[in-house]
């Protein structure tokens, strides 16, 4: 006789749990289906549009990429580091191309600063210069636009829309213009940065108030103090750290927006790549991309660990033990 096992009946209640269940799991995976579709539908539209926007060349020019990249390849590997540090090449004709030493900057009859090094410290001064305005003014605003300090709706209004409309447009459309009116240079660059600074800042630090916790500022208020006061000793103490926080943050992607700008002629190690680029000169080109790289790199490491001791070191691991 064989033995059967028959699986138990559900109550009414469980069949009707079960049923929902089925219901959402079956409605997820039509929304899972719906959106990997929409998402290829999208990709395959923009690659359509970039293709037509290009003439109609960009697939048939794709496969050229790593021609390109290997146009990049110096004829000797020596020469990456003559060129980053201004060193006289072998190869010297005469050109462009090999003229490193032409680049010093001296700074005393013997002692020079290799050309490359002094662009990146070019760039990394308009990142600095330009996130230092975007902190102050994006500090002062920040308050004005909190519901929790500025009882004024309109004022609100009107701080917030203007912060909206200097982080509208990007660094490299802010800078276009400013380059027009006062023509190639750092100053348009860190102009175009600052202002969009100030706008993504005052942003961030705006919502940091929202969320700050208002007691000591009640207390304050309770014993005759002004807004001002209410403010400084109140609410930034306890804001401050996520204030320089996000402004470290802010610099790192300065230092990348002052690339790009100096490519359209702001100044900086932007200008120059774009130039070696143009004209060819692998050794140049790679120099640059690696003194580029290695700077990110470094201002990256040094923001994240002064964030760490800024906000302390609890802040960024998870908490141990039960």
């Amino acid at each position: 006789m064989t033995a059967t096992t028959q699986t138990p009946l559900l109550t009414e209640a469980g069949a009707t749990v079960e049923r929902h269940w089925r219901e959402l799991a079956g409605r997820r995976r039509l929304y899972t289906f719906g959106g990997i579709a929409f998402l290829a539908l999208a990709m395959f539209g923009s690659l359509w549009f970039a293709n037509e926007s290009n003439a109609g060349k960009f697939f048939d020019r794709l496969p050229y990429l790593f021609d390109f990249v290997g146009q990049l390849v110096p004829r000797d590997g020596m020469e990456i580091w003559r060129a980053m540090f201004d060193l006289p090449s072998p190869y010297d004709d005469g050109s462009l191309k090999y003229n490193y030493p032409d680049g010093r900057i001296y700074l005393t009859e013997s002692l020079y600063l290799p050309e490359y090094f002094y662009k990146m410290l070019e760039t990394i001064n308009i990142a600095v210069v330009s996130t230092l305005i975007g902190f102050v003014f994006g500090f002062i605003l920040c308050f004005l636009a909190a519901a929790n300090l500025t009882t004024r709706r309109w004022l609100r209004f009107f701080v917030r829309r203007f912060m909206e409309l200097l982080r509208a447009f990007p660094e490299i459309v802010i800078a276009g213009f400013f380059l027009a009116i006062l023509s190639l240079g750092a100053v348009p660059a860190i102009i175009a940065v600052a202002i969009h600074t100030i706008g993504a800042l005052g942003k961030l630090f705006f919502e940091v108030v929202e969320n700050a916790d208002l007691k000591a500022e009640e207390g304050l208020r309770a014993a005759g103090g002004n807004w001002v006061e209410r403010v400084w000793f109140g609410v930034v103490p306890q804001v401050l750290p996520n204030f320089l926080s996000y402004t470290l943050l802010r610099l790192e992607i300065n230092v990348r927006a002052s690339t790009i700008i100096g490519a359209v002629g702001g100044g900086g190690i932007g200008e120059t790549l774009r130039l070696s680029i143009g004209r060819g000169h692998e050794a140049k080109t790679l120099a640059i991309i690696l003194l580029l790289f290695t700077t990110i790199v470094a201002v990256d490491q040094f923001s994240a660990w002064l964030r760490k001791r800024l906000v302390r070191e609890q802040s960024f691991t998870l908490a141990q033990g039960a």
